[in-house]
């Protein structure tokens, strides 16, 4: 039997306390090991029980024709019952004391009793039957009783006259039970000598039948550790057994999602050195320039031009960043109740210093706060991040003196929100607008700095809100027409269902 427990030998220097912790500590379980004890278990437990059984089951096949000779000898010794009147005669017969007589391992004891109790012929100390009582007249009986300390079978008659009138008799024959036993004893070694061979086979059997079932895990394990590090490519299911097909597909499930993140990593990690690479080398340049320069201010421009570049660089790090989050699964982030109208307000706040500095006419149109019912359950760190790209978009693209509105429509009923960033710049033509909501697209034509992140980065926060975004002209029969972008919130039940199964 493979016990699930092991003992492991630690060093006597061990503190007490963790050599009484190691010696407890259970080791990793082995299936192997568990299905066979529970197998096994049960089958050695039964077996006492099965010794038991079959020894109460022999008793009584033994009892059987013993009990019927007891029988016998009550009919033959009936006839020799004389009623005559009142008074009630026994004499017995020459061969029916050799019918007595003929077992020479068990002792045969017997009684006849007349009316009131007295006896006629036998033993004088034969216990009578509970009761004293007559139940059925001419039919015998059978009893375990004791007599003169032995352990005793007796079957017991009562006879009356052929009339039915007169007084009764009780005739009672009682035999000890070593035959019983030498024939039940018999009957178990019969029986349970073939048990000791049958019970080490059936082990090997069930251990054989285990190594069989389990060879399907090994060969699995064997494929899996066989692989390559880089191929994640999906396990075959086809050839393990029906039990195994769900874990398999779970390491799939695992292997696609692996995959899908080192392929995120690679493109970060490739889409990182590509646009750094143009404004560290600017920077280099510029450094080199201005060490050079012996002129003050010729200096002091350059110097204004590094600060510029790295103004630059350092948003496009955090551009990168916030797409890097943006693209996780989210499972990590912490989700909660997330005032939208708040998270708006507060973003619009902070960009207005830019706004002013770049002459823009910046505001809010909408509540300050969101009714209870409309509270969305998601990460407020992504939320922020997508108005903020939304509105640094506005403000990139918007001229000098242009106006940028961040509007927040609440529906009571369907509480579904919708928010929206307007402005009066060179928009987007249509057939592009699918294209800038992939990372580093830019539209041709504008002279102004970005690195293409910032749609991207709004929608990928939309997609994993369930969120709908729609890109239209502000005003379309104007030049320029400006952009209106609309993002569409879902009720706050589905955004509660997608923050926990994104």
């Amino acid at each position: 039997m493979v016990l699930g427990i092991a003992l492991k030998k630690y060093p006597t220097e061990l503190p007490n306390a963790d050599l009484a912790f190691g010696l407890f500590q259970r080791e990793q379980r082995s299936l192997f090991g568990e299905i066979l004890d529970w197998m096994l278990t049960p089958l050695l437990l039964l077996w006492p029980l099965s010794l038991a059984l079959t020894w109460w089951v022999a008793q009584g096949i033994a009892a059987k024709p013993y009990d019927r000779a007891l029988e016998y000898n009550l009919r033959v010794m009936a006839p020799l019952v004389k009623f005559d009147q009142r008074t009630v005669s026994f004499t017995l017969t020459r061969e029916a004391q050799d019918l007595m007589r003929t077992d020479d391992s068990d002792l045969i004891y017997y009684q006849v009793l007349g009316p009131r109790g007295s006896a006629i012929a036998g033993e004088s100390d034969f216990p009578i039957p509970a009761g004293n009582v007559a139940p059925n007249i001419g039919m015998p009986e059978l009893r375990d009783d004791v007599i003169r300390g032995q352990n005793v079978r007796v079957a017991y008659m009562w006879v009356q006259a052929s009339d039915g009138a007169g007084p009764l008799a009780l005739i009672q024959v009682a035999e000890t039970l070593e035959k019983r036993s030498t024939l039940a004893t018999e009957i178990i070694k019969g029986v349970m000598v073939p048990q000791f061979i049958i019970l080490p086979l059936a082990v090997l059997l069930v251990w054989l039948a285990l190594v069989r079932g389990i060879r399907p895990l090994n060969r699995l394990e064997q494929r899996i550790r066989a692989r390559k590090p880089n191929d994640l490519s999906p396990l075959d299911d086809s050839y393990v057994p029906q039990e195994v097909a769900p874990l398999v597909q779970s390491i799939n499930d695992l292997l696609e999602r692996l995959t899908l993140s080192l392929t995120t990593q690679r493109r970060f990690l490739a889409d990182a050195a590509h646009q750094l690479k143009t404004p560290l080398a600017g920077l280099r340049m510029q450094a080199d320039l201005a060490q050079r320069e012996r002129n003050p201010q010729e200096l002091l421009l350059a110097l204004t031009q590094i600060a510029r570049s790295s103004v630059r660089a350092t948003h496009t790090v955090n551009q990168l960043l916030a797409l890097a989050k943006a693209e996780s699964t989210g499972r990590t982030l912490p989700t909660l109740k997330v005032d939208l109208a708040k998270v708006t307000v507060d973003v619009m706040q902070d960009c207005v210093p830019r706004a002013i500095e770049k002459g823009i006419d910046i505001g809010y149109e909408g509540p300050d706060t969101v009714p209870a019912a409309c509270l969305m359950e998601g990460n407020e760190t992504l939320l922020r991040e997508l108005v903020r790209n939304l509105a640094d978009n506005a403000i990139n693209y918007t001229p000098a003196g242009g106006v940028v509105t961040i509007r927040l429509l609440v529906d009571p009923f369907s509480h579904v929100m919708v928010l929206q960033v307007e402005d009066n710049g060179p928009g987007i033509p249509a057939d592009e607008r699918s294209l800038v909501l992939q990372p580093f697209y830019r539209t041709l034509g504008t002279n102004v700095d970005g690195s293409g992140l910032g749609l991207a980065i709004v929608q990928q926060i939309a997609q994993q809100m369930g969120a709908v975004i729609e890109m239209s002209d502000a005003t379309p029969n104007k030049k320029p027409p400006g952009l209106l972008v609309t993002v569409r919130f879902p009720s706050p039940a589905k955004a509660t269902e997608l923050a926990h199964h994104p």
